[in-house]
């Protein structure tokens, strides 16, 4: 069973959102390791590596997700791990498009970036994609590999 950690970043206190990923994730099959609300990114890393997850799914509802992800991917990359990062929510207060909101969390090095309006099982299909092109025991051995 793959693994995904869910958490909301930040100070971020919106708990509905994560919640229903949960529990849609879990019933799509995904080992869900939820951290809740108002998580650090280090408390996303080291959930990731402690769980040997293939995903970090973060959630923001309060409009503050760039300042709190800004230098995640390099945290991500400084402790080694190879996981397909997604960000969703209600990224940005004032937005003026959400294709420029996107645009600033792919730079930010998100594999993906959803809105607020975003059905679970769009997101769902997205990682069953974006996971589904390397088998499990390929990623472990590139981990080894990188590693040695």
């Amino acid at each position: 069973m793959r693994t995904v950690i869910l958490g909301v970043i930040g100070s971020d206190a919106h708990v509905v959102g994560i919640t229903i990923l949960e529990r849609a994730f879990e019933a799509a099959g995904f080992n869900v390791v939820n951290l809740g609300v108002q998580s650090s990114q280090s408390e996303f890393i080291d959930a990731a590596d402690e769980h040997d997850a293939e995903a970090i799914l973060v959630s923001s509802l309060y409009g503050h997700a760039e300042q709190d992800c800004q230098g995640f991917q390099e945290q991500i990359n400084e402790a080694g791990l190879d996981v397909t990062t997604y960000i969703g929510g209600n990224l940005a207060v004032g937005q003026d498009s959400f294709e420029e909101t996107r645009e600033t969390f792919k730079a930010l090095g998100f594999d993906r970036v959803f809105d607020s309006e975003t059905d679970p099982e769009e997101a769902i299909e997205a990682l069953k994609a974006d996971l589904g092109h390397r088998s499990r025991e390929e990623a472990s051995s590139e981990k080894i590999q990188l590693g040695s």
